[in-house]
């Protein structure tokens, strides 16, 4: 078959395009943390040309995306979009982002990152960092099955036939499920996290009916029942998307720049892009077209049929885009200059395949990168390679790599820090990732990592990088209103809970302090062996049900979990905080309880988790504690009986320069004063003098964390709980936000942050404006 050649570059995104899909030749569509969804209509051709209109907008990064095909319902199709802010979103083909959305789906705890469609059943299946996969009925609009029991993200999810679901995950494990959420079988051998998914026809030349692909670069071909049928080699860094062809032919794409086409297990054609990472691949199944999605902001259409090509001057403009790119050192390993061979090689020797690397060392000393195409049977120019370091010009090494920085990570409190090695040429959040997969640690600390990168590497840039901010538009940025699909939050009347956690990371963890304390003599302390057992059992009883009742076990587990994680050293205590935090949701005997210094929240505060020297960590899982105590009614009670000497130690704690810093302590007090913002103003609950004193100490307060953060999550909920008392206290404490606070001046400061662009934060600005 002829090769594949540009045909059309799709520009207009912001940020990285994450996800693409192509429903029909005239149609195609791209999803991009822009936090946008954009449809792109084929206007003239030929060569092909393609316009835009935004089809969505969110609050956060979209990073999965899907097109389900016309039905009589839906005459357009619907597309579905997901991401960071956890909202699965349907919207119907053509309409504008200002209109209402067919429906938002909710359920998923964390970023949503993978989604499917099974016309034929007549549902969707996503999959989230949360470890779940989700299964939505199309019209029913609510989530029929919880696809359960995987260890880790869920990166990808495959509709396979209307009663069979497949799911790959960062554990590395395929399960099969039937529609009802059964778990039919596992599939393990994989090397790797799991990242891509697709299903192959019955034809395909190898007998196998799934492929799967990931971190380690290579293309498993599996049958249904488990075995690996074949494995396809040539990538050479993370794969990230599957597609098939119409032909049968398998199209991968992944970190190596590179998208790559394979007929049976052979690998025809290599096309590399001008970017980074290739995040995404679609196949037109009218045409057999691809779209890929790269870091670059750019989408490309690429066809085999001269007719649907662009011009020359385009594929020669994407050609020397791809010559003139450079490559950063990290991607290609080591490089020994000496022994490289010079230009001559590119004429006297052959490539033995497909894709092949060759590295040159050219007459003036620089590295030149160049593939073997089979098909032009030539050696194709695709970049040079830098050394992409920052301002100071040095590079780090670290396990036989050269990077940018490696940073020192004290996630693991008691134990030396972990090494986070990053180069600037990745994106924070994908580095985020890797650290945290490649460590098991749990998904929480995604943002934490992610902020602690780009917090440290502010100003520095690739020396000799090709990527350079785009030219945004007015068409680019947030609508100036907020979309009307977003429904109305205020006031809130809904508890706010942070239950997500890796119980097997915490119960490991809690045994290795332990025994760090009994090896240093501090037996005092430390748990007995059958304490220790005991804390075990607890966090196993949790893994099988994370809202327990009054148990044995965890009336014997209560007070060590508390000893451990308010008298051991302060920076042992952090598993221990985070089991507590769980324990608070889980029941009410957490709340009711005796302990040492007091009740649960008296015996905190007095270990002196808020006091200077501050430990932000410790001090983010405690209000997180203090949150989580709303999921029940003995818990609610607690917080309020204490609500003074909370308020107090936390407004001490945002005044201290290491909280600031910390934006999930930040968020986890705007969540705990939503609950009790929730609480204060719960419907049937008369407006007392002691409650409309409490609203005023919170008003205090809320009002320096929405006009002093500029973490949009922060501002967000901390909005959400000053509307929430504006409007539900009204009287004296809107009185007070208008006069003594001047909150509208708060609220103009709002939209003049970066955090204001966003809809959602306009949204509720709005709302609060409008009660005043």
């Amino acid at each position: 078959m002829p090769d594949f050649r540009i045909a059309a570059a799709l520009e207009g995104h912001s940020d990285d395009v994450r996800a693409v899909a192509f429903p029909d030749a005239k149609k195609a569509l791209t999803a991009s943390r822009d936090a946008t969804v954009r449809l792109w209509n084929l206007v003239s051709t030929p060569p092909p040309t393609f316009d835009y209109t935004i089809a969505a907008h969110g609050s956060a990064f979209i990073n999965s995306l899907a097109f389900y095909p016309p039905t009589k319902d839906y005459p357009e199709g619907l597309i579905f979009s997901g991401g960071q802010d956890t909202i699965i979103e349907a919207r119907q083909l053509g309409r504008p982002a200002e209109a209402d959305a067919e429906a938002l789906l909710l359920g998923h705890a964390h970023n949503v990152c993978s989604i499917d469609v099974c016309p034929e059943g007549g549902w969707i299946v996503s999959g989230s960092w949360d470890s779940s996969a989700r299964l939505w009925t199309v019209g029913k609009w609510e989530c029929d099955t919880v696809l359960e029991g995987h260890n880790g993200s869920v990166w990808a999810v495959l509709a396979f036939d209307k009663n069979t679901i497949i799911t790959g995950c960062a554990d590395k494990i395929i399960r099969v499920f039937n529609r009802a959420g059964r778990l039919q079988g596992s599939i393990q051998g994989s090397g790797d996290v799991i990242r891509a998914l697709c299903k192959l026809p019955d034809s395909h030349p190898s007998g196998a009916h799934i492929a799967s692909a990931g971190n380690d670069g290579i293309i498993r071909l599996w049958a249904i029942h488990g075995q690996q049928v074949a494995q396809l080699h040539g990538h050479e860094s993370f794969i990230y998307s599957l597609a098939v062809l119409p032909s049968g032919e398998l199209v991968s794409s992944g970190e190596d720049r590179t998208v790559r086409v394979w007929q049976g297990t052979q690998c025809v054609q290599t096309i590399t892009h001008p970017a980074i990472s290739v995040w995404s691949v679609a196949v037109c199944r009218q045409t057999g077209d691809i779209i890929t999605g790269a870091s670059d902001r750019v989408a490309r259409v690429f066809s085999r049929v001269p007719e649907r090509q662009g011009d020359e001057s385009m594929i020669q403009q994407f050609e020397s885009a791809v010559k003139g790119s450079s490559i950063p050192q990290e991607q290609v390993g080591k490089v020994n200059k000496e022994q490289l061979p010079g230009p001559d090689f590119l004429k006297q020797k052959m490539g033995t395949r497909e894709g092949q690397v060759q590295m040159i060392r050219e007459d003036d000393g620089s590295v030149t990168a160049h593939t073997w195409s089979s098909a032009r049977r030539e050696w194709i120019a695709v970049g040079t390679v830098v050394d992409s370091v920052g301002s100071s010009g040095r590079k780090v090494e670290y396990q036989g790599q050269d990077y940018d920085y490696v940073f020192d990570v004290d996630i693991e409190d008691g134990k030396p820090p972990l090494k986070l090695p990053y180069n600037l040429s990745q994106n924070p959040y994908d580095a985020a990732t890797k650290f945290i997969h490649g460590h098991q640690l749990p998904v929480t600390y995604l943002d934490q990592v992610a902020n602690f990168i780009m917090t440290n590497t502010q100003g520095a840039t690739i020396g000799s990088s090709t990527q350079t901010p785009a030219n945004t538009g007015t068409d680019s940025q947030p609508p100036s209103t907020p979309p009307t699909s977003r429904p109305k939050v205020l006031p809130q009347t809904s508890y706010l809970s942070i239950k997500t956690a890796n119980l097997k990371a915490i119960q490991k963890k809690i045994g290795e302090l332990n025994a760090q304390l009994v090896s240093s003599g501090s037996k005092d302390l430390s748990l007995s062996p059958s304490d220790l057992e005991t804390v075990v059992k607890l966090c196993g009883q949790l893994e099988q049900n994370p809202n327990l009742k009054d148990s044995s076990i965890l009336e014997a587990a209560l007070p060590l979990v508390v000893k451990a994680a308010t008298a051991w050293p302060s920076t042992s205590r952090l598993p221990a905080l985070d089991l507590l935090r769980l324990l608070a949701a889980a029941s009410p005997m957490t709340a009711t309880e005796g302990y040492s210094g007091g009740n649960l929240v008296q015996t905190v505060i007095s270990s002196g988790i808020f006091d200077p020297p501050l430990n932000s960590n410790n001090a983010m899982l405690a209000v997180r504690m203090l949150a989580n105590l709303f999921e029940t009614e003995a818990g609610q009670e607690l917080v309020i009986s204490d609500f003074e000497e909370i308020t107090s130690r936390i407004s001490s704690v945002l005044s201290d320069p290491g909280a600031s810093a910390n934006r999930n302590l930040i968020i986890a007090v705007a969540t705990l004063y939503i609950n009790i913002a929730v609480f204060l103003s719960a419907a049937g609950r008369s407006v007392t003098s002691e409650s409309a004193e409490y609203g005023l100490m919170l008003l205090d307060q809320l009002t320096k964390i929405v006009s002093k953060e500029k973490d949009s999550e922060a501002v967000y909920r901390g909005l959400v709980a000053l509307g929430t008392l504006v409007i539900s206290l009204e009287n004296e404490v809107m009185t007070a936000a208008k006069e003594i606070y001047d909150i509208e001046k708060t609220l103009a400061t709002v939209l003049n942050t970066a955090a204001g662009k966003e809809p959602r934060v306009k949204g509720v600005v709005g709302e609060i404006k409008d009660a005043l």
